[in-house]
């Protein structure tokens, strides 16, 4: 069944806010959700795997890659549906991608890297590290930030894919990323 996870198709832009752990993604797309009075694809992998965490104490392993994509695409699809202009995803295949290849030594199950080629987005924001890092039960790599951004960053610049890296305070990434948003109008 995984092998035939669709992305649906939609006339709104997807716009992937995107980057290492703990650099203000999910607060970026809840805002440019409500400033934009559209919907924003939560992080799949945030809830999966804290509910993980709280019943066996366990992180992530390599088999969880595939049901976190799945999840993830699963809201984007339902989402889509009722999103207006675009469509803000907190997280995408592509982040998986990366947290697989530098968390478990390079590799990356060739369905995910498939769906990367396959599954279309309109833009990336990439969140720079420049916010203190905060702490969780699933956050993993406080001393490792620089190397995890440039991973990230390596991936996009990889595969061609528009970015914009978002820095500074959280008022001058949303002036910015509204800027952007702005010239797809």
């Amino acid at each position: 069944m995984e092998e035939s996870l669709q992305q649906q198709d939609s006339d709104y832009l997807r716009i992937v806010i995107y980057g290492p752990e703990s650099t203000g993604k999910t607060t970026l797309a809840k805002e440019l959700a409500k400033e934009y009075q559209t919907q924003w694809v939560p992080e799949f992998a945030r809830e999966y795997l804290q509910k993980k965490w709280n019943s066996k104490k366990e992180l992530c392993n390599k088999e969880d890659l595939i049901q976190i994509v799945q999840g993830q695409m699963n809201e984007e699809n339902r989402l889509v549906k009722t999103a207006k202009q675009f469509l803000f995803c907190d997280t995408n295949v592509l982040v998986t991608q990366v947290w697989s290849e530098t968390h478990f030594d390079g590799f990356c199950d060739p369905r995910i890297q498939k769906w990367v080629d396959t599954f279309k987005y309109d833009h990336y924001f990439l969140t720079h590290i420049d916010v203190p890092w905060q702490a969780d039960d699933l956050r993993d790599r406080p001393n490792d930030r620089k190397e995890m951004y440039n991973s990230f960053k390596a991936l996009l610049v990889k595969k061609k894919l528009p970015f914009t890296v978002l820095k500074g305070s959280h008022h001058y990434r949303m002036e910015i990323a509204k800027q952007v948003l702005n010239n797809f109008n």
